[in-house]
């Protein structure tokens, strides 16, 4: 447990304590309690507002109930505690706490912020999911690294976690995928075709059609144009749905399950569904249509699920697929769309509910849109095709790793305003540079001491670590130990932008420790404390460097 969970606990046990003796009210639901490191050391190790937050639910005035905490809390880690202003509570800790908990960091070594789950659900997160019709862009590029981020953020927080990509195989956009590699086919050979209305214009779509063309020739043109349309149907969607994998992998995205829309349909899934929420009450029929009574769960309006033409709609593929991931045992799912789909959330809420589950079962977080900034002129095209900047395109220019920092480092309730330039600078301005730099530096010293013949403790004793007294050593272990708090917490959220933040903070109080205190060449206490402490400094780095899925180089 880290420190804030021990200080957590300690105020917990006060109030209970102070329920038992009738000195506040028994069975209140207290908000959560949050602490802060004072900027000044007076004001002690940490503080808390909570007596301030609580003061309503316990209807007393703060300072009352701050000092109904101050006299009920024990705890071996605080020396003394003060309340002050309108009802902070200081806690001043004892000297040795950072040392032990230091000590407790190293012991851990690599798994040092793995955690315990506060449930054991099994929890399924959706992302990407783009149409296989082209390349990924820059969009689907920050669903694909927020995503990913956040099945590592859970799993370090010890969340039981599937990812799944949902591989839209069926519909109008795979129908006119084919149409559009036939006409461009058809040109190719010299035989005037029209363009299919809604057809796709890239140049990808080009390079296919000139492909089968070199691969196959003219033997197509014996087939009829339906014939020939559902041989190109499969070629495209195969080719593209192979680059699809290719640009995520190179992105470092895998899957642990991709799931074709098309099983749906040709298993009778869609049917079973729709028999489903008859059952229930909730699909009837109207002009020949089948309706989802959404109206009844919260949503505008009642929705069309399949046409008085019989063909199904896009919600009922995906009423059937929410359904599909249910039964597969998920008793969570987590979709990550597009900011297009923020008005899709409500008739899928409903259609969870109406297929009997609740509908806080489903999760949707919304990704923002994403402007790409090159010397501060915005980049639209890209040069190579004229179409939109590829996620490929983006890699090649700045790294993997650069792109997606740069793509977790904001909350994906803001739009992102992506600096190419800044990506690529070997400078502290670049943040994902100046935290792999801190790493990098790190492993240096190391090398530094191995070549020195310096032999040390990884895990050095008590008075070896109680030398670690610089307000920049202090800093940087009380950093390190909010590590498990904060993947708790940001996992809690849903929040991968925080251990971006994290990282980053980190590596500035490292660089800041790093010019201020030396580390090689002083007394050999102080020298085996420093290397430990860089040392913790550097897996915690290497750890949220993990989530993130950013690489920790050891030379730059």
């Amino acid at each position: 447990m880290d420190i804030k969970s021990e200080l957590t606990a300690s105020i917990l046990a006060a109030l209970d304590q102070a329920a038992a003796e009738g000195k506040i009210p028994a069975g209140a639901d207290w908000p959560e309690i949050q602490f802060e490191v004072p900027p000044q050391k007076e004001f002690g190790d940490f503080a808390t507002n909570f007596a301030m937050q609580a003061a309503r639910v316990a209807r007393m005035n703060p300072r009352v109930l701050a000092r109904q905490v101050v006299d009920n809390l024990t705890s071996p880690l605080v020396e003394r505690l003060e309340i002050a202003g309108p009802g902070f509570i200081n806690f001043y800790l004892k000297p040795d706490w950072l040392t032990a908990m230091l000590a407790d960091i190293l012991r851990q070594g690599e798994n040092y912020g793995q955690c315990v789950a506060p449930t054991d659900e099994l929890i399924q997160i959706e992302f990407v999911s783009a149409n296989p019709t082209g390349p990924l862009h820059v969009g689907h590029g920050r669903g694909a690294a927020v995503g990913s981020a956040l099945a590592n953020l859970m799993r370090a927080a010890g969340y039981r976690v599937k990812t799944e990509y949902y591989i839209n195989d069926a519909g109008n956009q795979i129908n006119n995928l084919a149409a559009s590699v036939n006409a461009r086919y058809l040109e190719l050979l010299g035989i005037e075709t029209d363009f299919p209305e809604d057809g796709y214009h890239g140049a990808d779509i080009v390079e296919t059609a000139q492909r089968i063309v070199d691969h196959c020739g003219r033997q197509y043109l014996d087939l009829s144009n339906e014939e020939r349309l559902a041989v190109f149907k499969e070629l495209a969607l195969k080719e593209k749905l192979a680059a699809v994998c290719e640009d995520l992998q190179a992105f470092r995205v895998t899957f642990d399950e991709w799931f074709s829309e098309r099983t749906l349909h040709v298993s009778g899934a869609i049917d079973e569904a729709c028999e489903t929420l008859t059952e229930r009450g909730d699909m009837y029929e109207q002009d020949g249509a089948r309706w989802l009574r959404s109206s009844a769960y919260g949503d505008d309006k009642d929705r069309v699920v399949i046409r008085e033409n019989g063909i199904p709609t896009y919600l009922a593929a995906d009423i059937a697929y929410h359904k599909n991931k249910f039964e597969r045992g998920f008793d969570r799912v987590i979709n990550l769309w597009g900011a297009d789909h923020h008005g899709y959330i409500p008739r899928m809420k409903a259609a969870v509910a109406a297929l009997g589950y609740r509908p806080d079962q489903l999760e949707v977080m919304i990704l923002q849109m994403v402007s790409l900034f090159r010397n501060g002129e915005a980049v639209k095209m890209s040069k190579r095709t004229g179409q939109s900047v590829t996620l490929n395109e983006l890699v090649e220019e700045v790294g993997a790793d650069a792109a997606r920092f740069f793509f977790i480092l904001r909350s994906i309730d803001s739009h992102l305003d992506f600096d190419l330039t800044l990506a690529t600078e070997r400078s502290n301005e670049n943040p994902v540079y100046y935290i792999q730099y801190a790493h990098a530096r790190i492993c240096s010293i190391f090398r530094q001491a191995q070549d020195a013949g310096i032999a040390f403790d990884a895990v050095p004793d008590t008075a070896t670590l109680a030398t670690l007294t610089d307000p920049t050593e202090i800093a940087l272990i009380k950093k390190i130990g909010e590590y498990p708090t904060e993947i708790a917490q940001a996992a809690q959220e849903r929040a991968t932008h925080r251990m971006a933040h994290y990282a980053h903070d980190l590596a500035g109080l490292f660089h800041t420790f790093y010019n201020q205190c030396r580390i090689i060449g002083v007394g050999e206490k102080e020298q085996a404390a420093r290397l430990a402490l860089v040392g913790a400094v550097r897996q915690t780095l290497r750890h949220v460097l993990g989530i993130l899925g950013v690489t920790a180089p050891e030379r730059m």
